[in-house]
């Protein structure tokens, strides 16, 4: 099974995606939705609720899991990599969306790209700490836009000013010295808002969203790991849980998978 896990809903426009392109897998998901936005936590604090959901995933027969947010790749996945993994589930994987979008990016020829993120993600720089070595450089530009999780976890982003919110970013975004050819929603909550975005956007600037990059990468992943692949189920069962309100959760969650969901509670525990 394939486990994808977000602190709330974002990560479903990612399942969504990996779906489309191989739906012949076993998928569980895993929405934080009681304590989400992880975008204003600190380090240590995401760390500990990753770890908690990872262990989840894991428990309920996952093999692979992907951290479809970009504030938990940033913050953890490299010390769960490095830490907890080797010590308790050495024959399973984490992966997460930075490294994949960034393999993106290089691949496209982009040379400056402006980063729409929270808070969390802008102030790590990771993206920059991941393209560093690439010559020529892609020189990196960000923007913190942290008003529009909350207000699409909310369900409420056709109720709020989001025209207005969203044309600040960019013109904070665009005010910075280059000449912009590239924006990465490096939220996988953001595709929600993906017309606002084009609308305030010049023409000749690409927007990028992560699900479909995350989708064919994560193809190209068990391609090359068949040791892996070969011990995936293919019956093409889906399930998700949420640890926040499950009416809330089917209500909401349609809008990011495309099609009903009927969640299962979930508790994540203390840190192991």
């Amino acid at each position: 099974m394939i486990g994808v896990f977000d602190s709330g809903f974002g990560g479903l426009t990612v399942l969504k995606s990996v779906v489309q392109k191989m739906p012949e897998y076993n998928y569980l998901y895993l929405g934080d939705s009681a304590r989400v936005p992880y975008g204003e936590r600190s380090q240590e604090t995401v760390y500990e609720y990753t770890i908690q959901a990872v262990d989840f995933l894991f428990k309920k027969g996952c093999l692979l899991v992907i951290i479809a947010c970009n504030t938990v790749s940033s913050r953890a996945l490299r010390r769960i990599q490095q830490e907890f993994l080797p010590g308790r589930y050495p024959d399973r994987k984490v992966l997460g969306v930075i490294r994949p979008s960034a393999e993106e990016l290089v691949e496209r020829g982009c040379r400056k790209v402006g980063i729409l993120a929270t808070k969390g993600v802008v102030d790590s720089k990771i993206y920059t700490e991941e393209l560093e070595d690439i010559d020529p450089p892609i020189e990196i530009f960000y923007q913190s836009c942290p008003l529009l999780v909350p207000i699409i976890e909310a369900g409420r982003q056709d109720e709020y000013r989001c025209d207005e919110f969203v044309s600040g970013y960019l013109s904070g975004l665009f005010a910075q010295e280059g000449a912009i050819d590239t924006i990465l929603l490096s939220c996988t909550h953001y595709p929600i808002l993906y017309e606002i975005f084009r609308r305030h956007t010049p023409p000749q600037v690409e927007i990028l969203s992560q699900a479909p990059i995350i989708a064919d990468k994560l193809e190209d992943y068990l391609t090359r790991h068949p040791e892996l692949e070969r011990r995936l189920f293919r019956e093409g069962a889906r399930a998700f849980f949420s640890t926040g309100s499950l009416e809330t959760f089917d209500r909401l969650a349609g809008l990011f998978y495309g099609g009903p969901i009927h969640a299962t509670p979930a508790t994540l525990g203390a840190s192991l």
